[in-house]
């Protein structure tokens, strides 16, 4: 006897085979197609720091050089600076630099107006984490980093010997001295007056403040000379104050009587340089001050170590 599978079971059979087929297709497709990637979770751009810069005078074009050449560093090292004028105030500078550290900037650089004074802001800076850096003039306490300057001592002395070495070691000299409280001006008159001691030829006549002030320098340079009838030389702790002593001098009629030595170089005096007016100047480099303060402090802020005391060369400009 032989059996015959019903038409009903064939067909359920065919059935079968048929789904099971396209579920491998469908399987195989799914397989071939690439898994959807995770996004890698985006990163926060780290934030712009910034620099506190607090000038003692930006009317004196030395420091508007230092202040220039802090602004290029700063766009080449990708920092912010934040550029404050102390306009010659020892109080106007504190409330500024204490600014400057509520706004909580990464790090300072302070051209102080006056040594002792600045010491309580520096202080402040160092109680809010913040590191200090000193340009050009140095501070009398508080934690500094990095004092960046010319050698200031030294370049008096240059200044005294050439003026000395000009007036065959014999003569009158004046001094016109900058802000007492300024490291700038002690030490400038410092080595003007150590050079001053080995020329025994040599006199210190008259030594009076002009406050590193064009205005002054004439003024004060105006009432030495009614006073004194034999003066050979003057030498005066910045340009702005010996162009004003040169200018007195143009109108008493005794400007071919008398050499004039400023310190900085600035446009103005190099120009006087090359008239006849000046007999020299000394060459610091302001806008390198503030280029290596914004080096020195951003290599701070990155964790490297720096010296505590970083030079800047000087020369004597001369006719």
């Amino acid at each position: 006897m032989s059996i015959i599978p019903s038409t009903l079971s064939f067909t359920r059979l065919i059935r079968l085979v048929i789904i099971s087929a396209l579920l491998v297709v469908v399987a195989a497709c799914q397989s071939a197609v690439a898994p959807t990637p995770t996004p890698l979770p985006t990163s926060t751009p780290e934030p712009t720091r910034t620099i506190g810069i607090s000038i003692s005078r930006l009317a004196n074009p030395f420091f508007v050089s230092l202040r220039d050449g802090a602004a290029e560093a700063a766009e080449r090292l990708g920092v912010e600076i934040v550029v404050e004028d102390a306009n010659d105030d020892a109080e106007a500078q504190a409330a500024q630099v204490q600014a400057l550290i509520d706004q909580g900037v990464a790090a300072l650089l302070i051209n102080p107006v006056d040594a002792d004074a600045i010491v309580a802001s520096i202080e402040a800076a160092n109680a809010a984490g913040i590191p200090v850096f000193t340009i050009d003039r140095s501070a009398a306490g508080g934690e500094v980093v990095a004092h960046i300057a010319s050698d200031n001592l030294a370049g008096g002395e240059m200044a005294g010997n050439y003026l000395a070495e000009t007036l065959n070691e014999t003569g009158n000299v004046v001094e016109l001295r900058g802000i007492e409280g300024t490291s700038a001006a002690q030490d400038r008159g410092a080595g003007f007056n150590q050079a001053m001691a080995d020329y025994p030829n040599m006199t210190v006549i008259v030594s009076e403040t002009a406050n590193f002030s064009l205005e002054e320098g004439e003024t004060v340079f105006a009432a030495i000379l009614e006073a004194n009838a034999d003066i050979d030389g003057v030498f005066a702790h910045n340009d702005d104050m010996i162009l004003g002593a040169v200018e007195a001098a143009r109108a008493a009629g005794r400007l071919e009587d008398i050499q004039f030595v400023g310190f900085d170089a600035v446009d103005a005096a190099v120009d006087a340089v090359e008239a006849g007016d000046l007999l020299a100047t000394v060459a610091q480099q302001p806008a390198e001050m503030g280029r290596l303060g914004i080096e020195t402090a951003v290599k701070v802020l990155n964790g490297e170590t720096v010296a505590e005391s970083i030079p800047v060369d000087l020369a004597l400009i001369t006719r």
